[in-house]
């Protein structure tokens, strides 16, 4: 069923991104519709404010024809990560960091917002015991790209590296 005033429809798992002009379409409308097609789930209603929205681990931000985007994390998010002085196998302890590296990369986020990613990057090392050199590194591999194994079959695991 395709609502007038609807211009696009995203989902991913339970979260839902609706961009719609609301000159057409009363979006608590489409809120109750929702809420009536089951009555074991329940939809939530989060709209824009100031020109921005928290959609999944980005802030969108509208501008005048354009979306730019940021990185989003929840205000309950924790800089904690698998600590350096661990007993954790080192490509666990780099799995988090390749995350964040990625998550950083993925996105086209402007040179200012990319900037504020990689320095909040390095206070999460900082506070685990990392020091943050790793990321150079890390940072010029590019995301799946094959490299060569380090050394081979070590205590049945392979170690791979990207």
């Amino acid at each position: 069923m395709t609502k007038p005033g609807i211009e696009g429809y995203f989902r991913y798992v339970d979260d839902i991104l609706l961009v719609y002009n609301s000159n057409l379409i009363d979006i608590r409308e489409v809120l109750t519709l929702f809420n009536s097609l089951s009555p074991s789930l329940k939809f939530t209603l989060e709209l824009e404010v100031g020109n921005k929205l928290n959609f999944m681990d980005l802030t969108l931000i509208k501008t005048d024809n354009n979306i730019s985007f940021n990185k989003y994390r929840k205000p309950t998010t924790t800089d904690v990560i698998i600590p350096r002085d661990s007993c954790h196998p080192h490509e666990n302890k780099l799995a988090a960091i390749r995350y964040f590296l990625n998550r950083a990369n993925m996105y086209d986020l402007n040179i200012t917002n990319k900037q504020a990613e990689i320095d909040t990057i390095k206070l999460i090392l900082r506070n685990n015991k990392y020091d943050v050199s790793i990321l150079d590194s890390l940072n010029c591999k590019k995301p799946n790209q094959k490299q060569e194994l380090d050394h081979p079959k070590k205590n049945g695991k392979i170690h791979l590296h990207w």
